[in-house]
């Protein structure tokens, strides 16, 4: 592969992006960061190249490379593009974002001086550069922007072996949204869970190992089901008895308003998946009454 790419921003999610794509072939010409120290640090963990190293306020004899990929955080990234619009040429340069919630517009900048723009989402969690970088293979990325930076990014996810789909610009908020929904909201359900398990008188730490394996069981279900069909348990059974239970046992009321929201949900798929009609009437009833 005979790309060119810098990385602008050298934490966790661009070194990862950075160690994994020169495994994949493409050279890192630039690594660009607020510190010195950090970019010099990602350029040494490079197995191949050797980058040219520049803070991003001091951008004197940067060559821009065929593909820039900004990876900063999101209230940086009009300003970044800002300062690298004020360099030339522009035109046979691909910019991308890595936000999740911002789209291609906030390259409005480096658009306007000729580049092509667009954003790259994976879908992943990346905690450290190193292990991320193992992460890619067999996650989504969200693209959307310029065809021309959709093209390119389609590349770049086949390089990394993972899948791509596109959406339209103004979705990309809706988008990010859903992605907190199963990923952040998931994390602080489970720390929920945990919680209320922990007043049973167990440690927090034994509750969460306790619950971990459900949850696992949970994902795969889902991974060969509909949401639907995956739903077990009280609400999956329309259990108005057992539900009663619950509502009588959470004396904690966080816990309970989120059971409470999360159960008129499950009732639904329980519903879509043939659960007894009357029971679910009689359960949302309850519910929506307290």
């Amino acid at each position: 592969m005979d790309f060119g790419l810098s990385i602008i921003g050298a934490g966790r999610l661009g070194g990862a992006l950075a160690l994994a794509l020169e495994q994949c072939g493409y050279e890192i010409k630039n690594v660009v960061s607020r510190s010195r120290e950090s970019a010099d640090r990602l350029a040494s963990q490079l197995a191949f190249a050797k980058p040219d190293v520049f803070e991003i306020e001091n951008l004197s004899g940067f060559m821009f490379s065929e593909i820039v990929l900004i990876a900063v955080p999101d209230p940086e990234i009009e300003s970044v593009a800002g300062k690298l619009s004020r360099l030339s040429p522009l035109k046979q340069t691909v910019f991308l974002h890595t936000s999740g919630a911002l789209s291609s517009q906030i390259l409005q900048s480096l658009q306007a001086g000729g580049g092509k723009t667009g954003s790259l989402h994976p879908l992943v969690s990346v905690s450290d550069a190193r292990l991320g970088a193992e992460k890619f293979a067999g996650a989504y990325f969200c693209l959307e922007g310029d065809p021309a930076a959709v093209q390119v990014s389609e590349k770049i996810v086949a390089a990394l072996a993972g899948n791509s789909f596109s959406i339209a610009t103004e979705y990309k908020s809706l988008y990010h949204a859903a992605a907190v929904m199963s990923a952040g909201h998931l994390v602080a359900l489970f720390d929920l869970a945990t919680e209320t398990l922990a007043e049973c008188g167990l440690e927090q730490a034994a509750a969460q190992k306790i619950l971990l394996p459900l949850v696992r069981s949970t994902l795969e279900n889902l991974e060969q089901q509909a949401p639907s069909a995956a739903l077990t348990g009280t609400f999956a059974r329309a259990d108005l008895e057992t539900m009663e239970k619950h509502l009588a046992a959470l004396a904690n009321k966080s816990a309970l308003e989120v059971y409470v929201k999360l159960g008129l949900r499950s009732l639904r798929l329980a519903a879509e998946h043939g659960a007894d009609a009357e029971k679910i009437a009689a359960m949302q009833n309850i519910l929506k009454n307290l």
